[in-house]
């Protein structure tokens, strides 16, 4: 059955699905915060770890002009940003491939700027440490790793906050409360960690309508009500609505 129609889509795919070519928690302002302070020029390497449909990629070559890979395991994200790539005019500065964030396929010391957006929530705090590893391996010394994930302003058991958003977005999500973000990295050996949070932006209607603009937040929002997405949709909304003093986005830059 085409998960599509049976409410167990992850959330992220349902969304782009819709239309959604943000996908971030805390969406462009984020983004923004931590381009702001990435320190990028033309000569700079970048490597985006789940790079997706290419948004954030194709943002950094117009603003920055610098050369930037893109790496993700979803084949059909990378289609669709290899042609978002190539309607940009940006395949001479943007390439992606298909590899694993917990074994990057780069030597040491290569990138200046590591970029991974909404991914490390996705792995259990174990696991999000081995991935920081990695990142700083393929970091030079000075470079900068910039992140961009969902911070929790309770504790996970409180009210099972954690798993109340796992069944709405499908995906077995595991954020953490700020002070244990801020250990992480400076547990794997980043210093320098400097962040910004607020409140998040994902499915919020003025959050939607500075992501996607009008037409964007439009078509989105005509997609989400059909029969087959409303009840997902729904339940997705609501969640975030309810939860809005407890979920929040942290964008974090940490320096090798």
């Amino acid at each position: 059955m085409d998960s599509a129609n049976t409410g167990h889509e992850a959330g992220h795919k349902f969304l782009a699905r819709l239309g959604k070519k943000r996908l971030r928690p805390g969406g462009r302002i984020a983004t923004e915060w931590l381009l702001s302070r990435s320190g990028l020029h033309a000569d700079s390497q970048v490597l985006e770890i789940a790079c997706n449909m290419g948004t954030t990629a194709i943002e950094i070559a117009q603003r920055f002009q610098c050369h930037i890979t893109g790496i993700d395991m979803d084949k059909q994200a990378l289609t669709k940003a290899r042609a978002n790539i190539l309607s940009s005019g940006l395949s001479n500065l943007i390439t992606v491939q298909e590899a694993d964030a917990s074994k990057l396929p780069f030597p040491d010391n290569h990138f200046d700027v590591v970029i991974n957006e909404a991914m490390l929530t996705m792995y259990a705090d174990k696991a999000k440490a081995r991935l920081l590893q990695e990142y700083l391996r393929v970091l030079k010394p000075g470079g900068r790793l910039l992140t961009h994930d969902i911070s929790l302003t309770v504790p996970r058991e409180e009210d099972n906050v954690a798993q109340k958003m796992q069944a709405a977005i499908q995906v077995k999500a595991q954020p953490m409360l700020t002070d244990a973000w801020l250990t992480l990295f400076r547990g794997a050996g980043f210093h320098d960690v400097s962040y910004s949070e607020g409140m998040m932006t994902l499915m919020t209607p003025k959050g939607m309508l500075y992501d996607e603009g009008v037409f964007g937040t439009l078509k989105i929002i005509r997609n989400a009500l059909k029969a087959e997405n409303r009840p997902q949709f729904l339940k997705m909304f609501r969640h975030f609505r309810q939860n809005r003093n407890r979920l929040r986005y942290i964008a974090v830059v940490s320096t090798k």
